[in-house]
Parts: C-alpha cells; sequence; structure tokens
C-alpha cells in the first residue's frame, strides 16, 4: 500500500473571507472555490491546503470544534516555508495575522515565526531572515 498526503482541510468560520486572507497574507492562491462558498482549495503545490465551512461539517457526519481566535492555538499548525520570514510576518500581519511568537533566529540557521490566522489556526514561517 502506497500512502501519499493529499490535502490538509481547515475548518473555518468563512470560506471566501479566508480565501482572501490566505492570498493577501501568503500568496496563496485559490485552484478552486465552490459556487456555494463553503469548500475552496488552495494552490501549495503538491499537497492541496483546503478550507471548509463550519456550518458544513455536520453535512460530513462531523462534529467540529472551531479553533479559537482569542484562546489557545489547538494542538496543529500549518507549516509555511517563505523566502524572507521577516517580509513574510510584515505582509501577513497586514493582512490580518495575528502574531504569535516573534520571529527567531534558531542554532542551525533556520528562522521561525509564529502566526494565527483570523480563525486562530497556528501558522508556523520557516525560512531564511534576509
Amino acid at each position: 500500500m502506497t500512502t501519499k498526503l493529499d490535502g490538509i482541510m481547515i475548518w473555518v468560520a468563512d470560506v471566501p473571507t479566508s480565501v482572501r486572507f490566505y492570498d493577501e497574507a501568503f500568496g496563496i492562491a485559490a485552484r478552486w472555490v465552490r459556487d456555494e462558498g463553503d469548500y475552496a482549495q488552495l494552490e501549495t503545490g503538491e499537497t492541496t491546503l483546503q478550507l471548509a465551512a463550519l456550518a458544513a461539517a455536520p453535512t460530513s457526519g462531523l462534529q467540529i470544534t472551531p479553533h479559537q481566535p482569542d484562546g489557545p492555538a489547538a494542538a496543529v499548525q500549518l507549516s509555511l516555508a517563505v523566502d524572507d520570514v521577516l517580509a513574510a510576518v510584515t505582509t501577513a500581519v497586514k493582512a490580518g495575522a495575528v502574531l504569535a511568537v516573534e520571529p527567531v533566529t534558531k542554532p542551525w540557521g533556520q528562522v521561525v515565526a509564529y502566526l494565527r490566522d483570523r480563525d486562530g489556526v497556528l501558522i508556523e514561517l520557516t525560512g531564511d531572515g534576509q
């Protein structure tokens, strides 16, 4: 059996708003948005980042606990590799992200920062500090 990570789904309050946020904050454009506005796929390379409306969860037979923008982050994160972490943080914050942990240079030279998106999803940015 061969297994490959096909996609990551984030359940969000408002799919169109989240699509705009990820495009403005990180330059991640929509590959496809369902006409009803309750599902989207974003262009992230081989693995698809998917956004689905929290309100649609019951139709899938799921109970979903929403992320808490003002509470502790859920025990999962998106990790995005960027060319320049400092510039990416500035752009993301202007787009509405909340800085959770300032950029720091790790002993091995990688720069890492943590942000929260509009729904409270934890996002790690990694790359060069420039």
